[in-house]
Protein backbone atom coordinates (compact mmCIF):
# COMPACT_ATOMS: atom_id res chain seq x y z
CA UNK A 1 0.00 0.00 0.00
CA UNK A 2 1.09 3.34 -1.06
CA UNK A 3 1.89 5.74 2.16
CA UNK A 4 0.13 8.59 0.92
CA UNK A 5 -3.06 6.50 0.48
CA UNK A 6 -5.63 7.24 3.20
CA UNK A 7 -7.20 4.20 5.07
CA UNK A 8 -11.09 4.67 5.62
CA UNK A 9 -12.12 3.27 8.79
CA UNK A 10 -15.93 3.29 10.01
CA UNK A 11 -15.98 5.16 12.90
CA UNK A 12 -18.47 3.43 14.51
CA UNK A 13 -16.11 0.24 14.93
CA UNK A 14 -13.43 2.24 16.11
CA UNK A 15 -15.87 4.01 19.00
CA UNK A 16 -17.16 0.37 20.14
CA UNK A 17 -13.28 -0.51 20.22
CA UNK A 18 -12.43 2.24 21.99
CA UNK A 19 -15.10 1.61 24.73
CA UNK A 20 -14.19 -2.09 24.76
CA UNK A 21 -10.78 -1.34 25.98
CA UNK A 22 -11.89 1.09 28.06
CA UNK A 23 -14.16 -1.02 30.16
CA UNK A 24 -11.22 -3.28 31.31
CA UNK A 25 -9.94 -6.73 30.90
CA UNK A 26 -12.44 -9.28 30.41
CA UNK A 27 -10.53 -11.89 32.24
CA UNK A 28 -9.47 -9.76 35.30
CA UNK A 29 -12.53 -7.13 35.45
CA UNK A 30 -9.53 -4.51 36.34
CA UNK A 31 -8.09 -1.66 33.90
CA UNK A 32 -5.12 -3.24 32.03
CA UNK A 33 -3.72 -0.07 30.33
CA UNK A 34 0.01 0.50 31.35
CA UNK A 35 0.34 2.46 34.19
CA UNK A 36 -2.62 1.59 35.88
CA UNK A 37 -2.49 -0.30 39.12
CA UNK A 38 -3.94 -4.18 39.72
CA UNK A 39 -2.80 -4.69 36.41
CA UNK A 40 -2.44 -8.56 36.80
CA UNK A 41 -3.51 -11.63 34.53
CA UNK A 42 -5.33 -13.55 36.19
CA UNK A 43 -6.32 -17.34 35.22
CA UNK A 44 -7.88 -20.40 36.31
CA UNK A 45 -5.80 -22.90 35.44
CA UNK A 46 -8.92 -25.17 35.44
CA UNK A 47 -10.68 -22.55 32.84
CA UNK A 48 -7.53 -22.55 30.53
CA UNK A 49 -7.35 -26.11 30.69
CA UNK A 50 -11.22 -26.78 29.83
CA UNK A 51 -10.87 -23.95 27.15
CA UNK A 52 -8.03 -25.35 25.49
CA UNK A 53 -9.56 -28.98 25.68
CA UNK A 54 -12.74 -27.86 23.90
CA UNK A 55 -10.89 -26.06 21.07
CA UNK A 56 -8.69 -29.21 20.44
CA UNK A 57 -12.10 -31.16 21.01
CA UNK A 58 -13.80 -29.54 18.54
CA UNK A 59 -10.80 -29.34 15.66
CA UNK A 60 -10.88 -32.53 16.22
CA UNK A 61 -14.19 -33.36 16.24
CA UNK A 62 -14.78 -31.68 12.71
CA UNK A 63 -11.91 -33.77 11.29
CA UNK A 64 -13.74 -36.91 11.98
CA UNK A 65 -16.74 -35.77 10.38
CA UNK A 66 -15.02 -34.79 7.60
CA UNK A 67 -12.96 -38.09 7.42
CA UNK A 68 -16.68 -39.95 7.63
CA UNK A 69 -18.01 -37.74 5.02
CA UNK A 70 -14.90 -38.72 2.35
CA UNK A 71 -15.75 -42.59 3.40
CA UNK A 72 -18.96 -42.17 2.51
CA UNK A 73 -17.99 -40.48 -0.49
CA UNK A 74 -15.61 -43.46 -1.23
CA UNK A 75 -18.19 -46.05 -0.12
CA UNK A 76 -20.72 -44.43 -2.48
CA UNK A 77 -18.46 -44.63 -5.48
CA UNK A 78 -16.76 -47.78 -5.02
CA UNK A 79 -13.04 -47.32 -4.78
CA UNK A 80 -13.75 -49.07 -1.39
CA UNK A 81 -13.17 -53.11 -1.01
CA UNK A 82 -15.50 -54.90 1.40
CA UNK A 83 -12.53 -54.96 3.70
CA UNK A 84 -11.49 -51.64 3.69
CA UNK A 85 -15.08 -50.42 4.07
CA UNK A 86 -15.47 -52.76 7.69
CA UNK A 87 -11.93 -51.11 8.64
CA UNK A 88 -13.14 -47.52 8.13
CA UNK A 89 -15.87 -48.04 10.10
CA UNK A 90 -14.43 -49.65 12.65
CA UNK A 91 -11.84 -46.90 13.13
CA UNK A 92 -14.32 -44.05 12.71
CA UNK A 93 -16.46 -45.37 15.55
CA UNK A 94 -13.50 -45.66 17.94
CA UNK A 95 -12.73 -42.30 17.17
CA UNK A 96 -15.93 -41.50 18.01
CA UNK A 97 -16.06 -43.29 21.42
CA UNK A 98 -12.23 -41.30 22.27
CA UNK A 99 -13.77 -38.09 21.35
CA UNK A 100 -16.91 -38.87 23.62
CA UNK A 101 -14.24 -40.29 26.30
CA UNK A 102 -12.26 -36.95 26.41
CA UNK A 103 -15.53 -34.68 26.22
CA UNK A 104 -17.21 -35.90 29.63
CA UNK A 105 -13.91 -36.07 30.98
CA UNK A 106 -13.20 -32.21 30.51
CA UNK A 107 -17.03 -31.86 31.37
CA UNK A 108 -17.87 -30.20 28.43
CA UNK A 109 -21.84 -30.91 26.57
CA UNK A 110 -21.49 -31.86 23.32
CA UNK A 111 -23.31 -28.02 22.45
CA UNK A 112 -19.52 -26.70 23.72
CA UNK A 113 -17.83 -28.64 20.65
CA UNK A 114 -20.60 -26.58 18.10
CA UNK A 115 -18.84 -23.16 18.14
CA UNK A 116 -21.09 -19.92 16.90
CA UNK A 117 -18.55 -18.72 13.97
CA UNK A 118 -21.13 -15.38 13.98
CA UNK A 119 -22.48 -14.72 10.05
CA UNK A 120 -21.04 -18.12 9.17
CA UNK A 121 -23.69 -20.79 11.39
CA UNK A 122 -22.99 -22.93 13.84
CA UNK A 123 -19.43 -25.21 13.25
CA UNK A 124 -21.30 -28.40 13.42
Amino acid sequence: MNPSEQIKVDSNALSDFSKAMKAGSPITGTDWRPGRQGRRLELDKDKVKNGLGQLVLTLVKVIHELLELQAIRRMDSGSLTEQEIEGVGITLMRQAEEIERLRKEFGLEDEDLNLDLGPLGRLL
